[in-house]
């Protein structure tokens, strides 16, 4: 049996190693999520680049602007789609995550960073 390797360890290589390439570490995490997901069989090349070209242009057809700093956000679009696609993941789970990340950004004091325990729903 081959072991796993360690995500998190894998993630903050690639973002020491290509720190010049991105410009947010999210966009780092998001390229090194597809690249594993990839080379564990989730999907194949084609698939990706078919999703990733179809919501680069979908967000053209909608009037959104490419401003020079969109390349990623279309990035972790098109893995949301395929992974909805392909049942990895659920939508009523991905809309919760998100949901979460929005109140953990409101929750969180200007100027410190975002953790997402700061948006998670208390118990009632």
């Amino acid at each position: 049996m081959t072991q796993q390797p360690d995500i998190d360890r894998t993630l903050s290589e690639l973002e020491r190693t290509h720190a010049e390439t991105f410009a947010e570490p999210w966009q780092a995490q998001a390229f090194a999520m597809v690249i594993k997901l990839f080379e564990q069989g989730v999907f194949d090349w084609s698939e990706w680049t078919d999703t990733l070209s179809e919501e680069i242009r979908s967000a053209g057809a909608r009037g959104e602007a490419d401003r020079g700093d969109t390349y990623y956000q279309h990035w972790l679009a098109a893995l949301e789609v395929l992974l909805l696609r392909k049942a990895v993941l659920e939508r009523k789970i991905l809309d919760s995550r998100i949901e979460q990340w929005r109140r953990a950004y409101l929750n969180t004091p200007h100027g410190q960073p975002i953790e997402l325990a700061a948006g998670a729903q208390p118990e009632i």
